[in-house]
């Protein structure tokens, strides 16, 4: 599959809300995740349990995907999501999500928003 596709694999197992499994299958074991480009978290099992925790701490109603780049080993995903933390009140958040890919895995993530 080419980077391409490998991204839009992603984009649909997100959106059917199977954050999850979409990472447990596309995600590399060395992988370098941040907010904001800052405090990266490193390694698929620490990854793994920042993304349960966010999971876990809200209720999803919906993601929509804006724009799309894939420019060889780099892609960029612009995010919009509805939710409702635990507690809160419901959301919308905004975000690009910016990957490095490397043989057919996400290495680097890091999303932007706020």
């Amino acid at each position: 599959m080419s980077n391409r596709d490998n991204v839009q694999a992603v984009i649909d197992g997100i959106l059917k809300g199977d954050i999850l499994g979409t990472f447990d299958r596309w995600y590399a074991e060395d992988v370098v995740m941040s907010e904001n480009g800052a405090d990266e978290r490193k390694g698929k099992a620490e990854n793994r349990a920042y993304e349960e925790a966010f999971v876990n701490g809200v209720e999803f109603h919906g993601a929509k995907v804006g724009t799309v780049v894939v420019d060889g080993d780099h892609a960029a995903v612009e995010w919009t999501f509805e939710l409702t933390p635990r507690g809160g009140e419901r959301t919308v958040q905004r975000q690009v999500a910016v990957q490095t890919w490397r043989d057919g895995r996400v290495v680097r993530e890091v999303f932007y928003h706020g």
